[in-house]
């Protein structure tokens, strides 16, 4: 039987693959799991810009590969980042227009 962690070290690298295979620009197999090609269609309607969309893409597999580290059993879709990653960008634009509120009000 295969342990978790093995389990999880295997789908990272087949994970790494795939994304490596997108850095690329080929992909040179046509059998895919069923998380791998949830991973592609996810990956198709976020619409990345060429511009960015390896860097996003470099990210988004380092952001996976932190994950499973820790011992997540699937990597995350890249919506699910991207929705984290706009999260963060507004609790900290949250928090700053607090600051700046609040500033003034000091100075008094």
């Amino acid at each position: 039987m295969v342990s978790v962690h093995e389990d999880s070290e295997l789908v990272l690298g087949q994970f790494n693959k795939l994304i490596q295979e997108l850095l690329r620009g080929n992909i040179n197999r046509n059998c895919f799991r069923p998380w791998e090609i949830e991973i592609l269609l996810d990956i198709e309607n976020c619409n990345l810009k060429d511009g960015s969309r390896k860097e996003t893409l470099r990210r988004y597999q380092k952001s996976v590969q932190r994950q499973m580290e820790k011992g997540v059993p699937r990597p995350m879709k890249l919506s699910e980042y991207l929705a984290g990653l706009r999260a963060k960008r507004e609790a900290l634009a949250a928090r700053a227009g607090q600051e700046t509120a609040a500033a003034p009000a000091e100075l008094s």
